[in-house]
């Protein structure tokens, strides 16, 4: 397994949050974890890249243990975090936010950049625009990309599609698929079931810090909570 998440429990606070999470992403799998407002989905990937680590249980990326490392030696293992709410340099162009997502790299990005410019030609035709002065889905891509740049064989993608209208949720769900024919591994936490199931080749559901439902994309449409909760009936 790329990632293996073994019975982690993290605390925020004085708060317990998860309690006993276990996962696992394959090599070139698209996983997407489903769940309502603060049952934990983010927690989850803030604890796989370090900035919530937990305080029981373990998590190995490529077999090596990384749960007691330091964010950028997580992202040196190959782990990207695209988080919910984007959180680029907004007083930055697309070019040099693109170049923060690569940070750590000290050889030539840019063939690195025109891939990028390549998934999302919207951000080729606005280079040297401030990334504040972007629309929100153009901003989306750029962290996309940002994430990207560090030639990840692991993107975490936190909400991608939150306040994007449908059509830019459909091209997400493209990209998404570009991402893993690349070889990499995607691990998407999403509310937007219809999207999330239509691009994982595995779902996990997720309630109170605990993952209490696991299986195929149709075995999860066909579940009645998941209906219910998540599909609209």
């Amino acid at each position: 397994m790329l990632l293996d998440v073994r019975d982690i429990h993290v605390r925020r606070g004085n708060v317990d949050v998860l309690h006993g999470v276990s996962l696992q992403v394959g090599e070139g799998e698209i996983l997407t974890l489903l769940g309502g407002n603060g049952v934990g989905k983010s927690t989850t990937l803030r604890s796989i890249t370090g900035l919530n680590p937990p305080h029981a249980g373990s998590i190995h990326v490529n077999d090596r243990r990384t749960d007691g490392l330091r964010p950028p030696a997580i992202t040196a293992a190959g782990v990207a975090h695209v988080p919910e709410g984007r959180q680029l340099f907004p007083d930055l162009s697309v070019v040099e936010n693109l170049e923060m997502g690569a940070y750590l790299r000290d050889d030539d990005l840019s063939e690195d950049l025109e891939h990028v410019f390549e998934l999302f030609p919207d951000l080729d035709r606005v280079r040297s625009a401030r990334a504040g002065n972007l629309s929100g889905g153009q901003q989306q891509m750029l962290a996309i990309g940002r994430g990207l740049m560090s030639r990840p064989r692991l993107l975490l993608l936190d909400e991608p599609s939150l306040g994007l209208a449908p059509l830019l949720v459909k091209r997400i769900g493209d990209v998404i698929r570009e991402i893993r024919a690349t070889g990499a591994s995607v691990f998407l936490v999403e509310q937007n079931a219809t999207l999330a199931l239509g691009v994982a080749d595995r779902g996990l559901v997720m309630t109170g810090g605990r993952i209490i439902l696991e299986g195929t994309p149709d075995e999860l449409r066909n579940d009645d909570r998941v209906r219910s909760a998540y599909l609209g009936g």
